[in-house]
């Protein structure tokens, strides 16, 4: 029955963290293949790096040793980070030097182990040194690439002729490595991206006074700062207009590589600082008092498997379960499975707690035995391993039901949380007690900050009288943690609050205006259609971007967008649904509204003049700060080597240049609109008249049968996401889609066939 069911797709496989060095260093040119070795850099198998294999500390890239006279591919670049070339990598580069293997060693030195908890590396070996070994073994090349060319500008010891270049340039660097026989070593320093964070949070590491903001409007939600990032800061934001891109502020290691997106809506905040989240005046004394729970009496080992995501505190859950038993003088065990727990992966603490310690005979849970599960995250709690712990009618469930974004969300720009799915699977597993809690809106609501998550969900499962362990031994060990007592005891006891009068600390939080659930509208943005329930709120979305585009051009422009929908809306009702939905209608207005609003000089300009944007960072920061923006304007800009154009960074002052221009939009379209000449241009307003087109085509032939295929056809222009050259991908890509499914419209009797260019 259990594999009958359909399963939760999505997973929390270990990625990068944000700003991660492994990030860019492990990119590799087109058409050049790499191989993995052991540490970090081994997750670019499952990457889209062109990146195989792994090895033993000392095996890396030494398989291409006995590989190469058998290939056609006659050069490999070989990952290897800093700690494994000080323990034995240097012999793996001895070997490829004395067989003369055409390998370039990619050295990553990042200032720690970072795979394994940011330990120093064993062992004091700097870059210098590096050179000047490296140099001594033959090799037949060495450069440095580095995120702080300057750190090298001073006499540092380097061995004769290295040269050192900005990681900007690593792609450019690596072509020409790759044409250089015998081995070839390139050194990528960049301190890990974790570590930073750490030692920021220490006073210990430099914390520049800068911070990256997305202008949601002007936003597309084309992916792109993803890719060129491959940052899970970059988190997806629903709008009214689709999903949208956001920064999230508190994980964010201020990389910046995000900014590279070919996008207009980024901006830098300078100077200044993040305003300090309010500290909640809501006390626990606003609410009535909780009784006390039952607790559940133990005659054998009660497992308690607490799931989640690496870094946010699923050991640290654990370890107070395990000292709170240990206060009461019972057995307990707690078995952390943490795997690659540091780059973000999933988080198992099995905990076994019983009446004596000789009652334990196994530290992990069994399938079908454990009795709670405390679910820190939702998807990690769906996954087979967690689910096959779990057994209806005897396991007891509490998820956060918080969606944070997968890594999938790094490479599918269209990507949804698959909250209704997880819930599903743990309702599937575990029976009829499961309860679900936004914690994360709750932490920030009562406490200001969402590292609260996981004590209040604890206090959660315990007030419900799910764990076996008395409320003084749970507040004692929560003391002897020693860190944020007091607001981690407040989560518990908000945890206790929810668990008893859900409602009631749902009013209190709406009456200080805090942590709102996000409303039906909001839900409705993204780039799949969803279907209204009503025509009135139909008429409610097409007057709303009715009146959009009166603001983006003038009410003849909106009374065109009009037409054409309500002539749409009039040829589905023909055909008789029956259900009093109109789902074609909706995909038209939505689609032909995004074409219709195409982001232009006019509309960027106007969209940044809207003091909303500004109010917005006003809201978010405080101190003397000012904004830097990064645009590349086509007439200005200079192109890399693929032909697109380089971003560079602008003043407050465009800020005031943007508010003439957006006076003149009035220009677009004439003969006098000097950016409509554009081949960019050209092709959006030429996007504009074949949707028409099409969409007259389709309600000209619109049956009840044909309907499913008519909206797939509508809502195509929805993945026509981004600016530049992101966008003529992604429209060249539809395209190709737009023209095969209209054959297949036009196959029916009847069916007139004509191509769209």
């Amino acid at each position: 029955k259990a594999l009958a069911r359909p399963r939760v797709e999505a997973e929390r496989k270990p990625w990068f963290c944000s700003g991660c060095p492994h990030n860019t260093s492990t990119n590799v040119p087109e058409g050049s293949r790499a191989m993995a070795g052991i540490g970090c850099h081994y997750m670019t198998v499952w990457m889209d790096r062109s990146t195989s294999t792994f090895s033993q500390m000392g095996g890396e890239g030494v398989a291409w040793i006995g590989q190469a006279p058998f290939t056609n591919d006659k050069h490999v670049f070989a990952n290897l980070g800093d700690g494994t070339y000080f323990h034995s990598g240097l012999l793996a580069i001895r070997a490829a030097i004395a067989s003369k293997a055409n390998i370039t060693y990619k050295i990553l030195y990042n200032d720690a182990v970072a795979m394994t908890g940011g330990q120093p590396v064993d062992g004091v070996l700097t870059v210098p040194q590096i050179t000047h070994q490296l140099a001594a073994e033959g090799a037949t090349k060495i450069v440095i690439v580095t995120d702080e060319p300057e750190k090298y500008q001073a006499n540092v010891g380097l061995a004769p002729g290295i040269d050192v270049f900005h990681r900007e340039k690593l792609d450019e660097v690596q072509r020409e490595l790759r044409e250089i026989a015998g081995t070839t070593i390139l050194i990528y320093d960049q301190t890990c991206a974790t570590e930073k964070r750490r030692r920021r949070k220490r006073g210990a590491y430099p914390d520049p006074a800068k911070r990256v903001v997305i202008n949601e409007a002007v936003c597309e939600g084309c992916g792109d700062c993803s890719v060129k990032s491959n940052c899970l800061s970059v988190e997806p934001l629903d709008t009214e207009y689709g999903t949208k891109r956001q920064i999230n502020q508190s994980t964010c290691n201020k990389d910046y590589s995000c900014v590279n997106g070919f996008c207009p809506s980024f901006v830098t905040v300078e100077g200044g600082q993040l305003k300090k989240p309010k500290i909640s005046s809501i006390s626990g004394d606003a609410m009535p008092p909780v009784p006390m729970p039952s607790l559940p009496e133990i005659d054998r080992p009660y497992g308690v498997l607490v799931t989640g995501v690496g870094g946010t505190g699923v050991v640290t859950i654990g370890a107070l379960l395990g000292m709170a038993s240990h206060l009461e003088q019972k057995g307990v065990t707690v078995l952390d499975v943490t795997g690659l727990a540091q780059k973000g992966g999933a988080v198992m603490s099995h905990v076994q707690i019983a009446t004596h310690p000789g009652d334990i005979h196994a530290t992990r849970i069994a399938m079908g035995e454990a009795d709670l599960v405390i679910g820190c995250d939702p998807i990690v709690t769906a996954s087979d391993e967690c689910g096959s712990r779990m057994q209806p009618g005897h396991t007891r469930v509490v998820v956060n039901s918080a969606e944070t974004p997968t890594a999938e969300f790094i490479k599918n720009p269209n990507w949804r949380f698959p909250g209704a799915s997880a819930e599903a699977d743990i309702r599937a597993a575990a029976g009829e007690h499961v309860a679900l809690v936004d914690a994360n809106r709750f932490a920030v609501a009562l406490l200001g900050d969402a590292i609260y998550t996981n004590p209040f969900v604890l206090g959660f499962a315990w007030q419900r009288g799910w764990v076996p362990l008395r409320h003084e031994s749970l507040v004692r060990a929560i003391e002897l943690n020693a860190v944020q007592v007091e607001k981690n005891l407040a989560a518990f006891e908000w945890g206790r609050h929810a668990a008893h009068d859900l409602e009631g600390v749902e009013r209190l939080v709406r009456a200080q205006g805090r942590g709102a659930v996000p409303s039906d509208s909001a839900q409705q943005g993204g780039s799949k259609i969803i279907a209204l329930h009503t025509p009135k709120a139909l008429d409610a979305l097409i007057e709303k971007r009715s009146a959009y585009l009166s603001s983006y051009q003038n009410e003849a422009y909106a009374a065109r967008y009009g037409r054409l929908v309500a002539e749409v809306r009039k040829a589905e009702a023909s055909i008789g649904s029956g259900d009093g939905q109109y789902p074609l209608t909706e995909a038209v207005a939505r689609n032909l509204h995004k074409l219709m609003a195409y982001k232009d000089e006019y509309e960027v300009a106007r969209l940044y003049a809207d003091p909303a944007f500004v109010e917005r960072l006003k809201g978010s920061f405080e101190g003397d700060w000012k904004i830097k923006f990064h645009l590349a304007p086509p007439m200005f800009s200079k192109k890399d080597a693929h032909g697109h154009l380089i971003k560079k960074q602008y003043g407050t002052w465009v800020l005031s240049a943007m508010k003439v221009l957006a006076k003149m939009k009035f220009l677009r379209g004439t003969s006098f609109d000097v950016f409509g000449k554009t081949e960019e241009r050209k092709m959006e307003r030429a996007l504009i008249a074949d949707y028409e087109a099409l969409a007259k085509e389709l309600i000209g032939g619109l049956t009840l049968e044909k309907l499913p295929l008519a909206i797939e056809l509508a809502s195509l222009p929805d993945s026509m996401r981004g600016y530049g050259h992101v966008k003529d991908n992604n429209v060249n890509a539809a395209r190709i889609k737009w023209n095969t499914l209209l054959a297949r419209w036009r196959s029916s009797p009847g069916s007139e066939t004509r191509q769209v260019a």
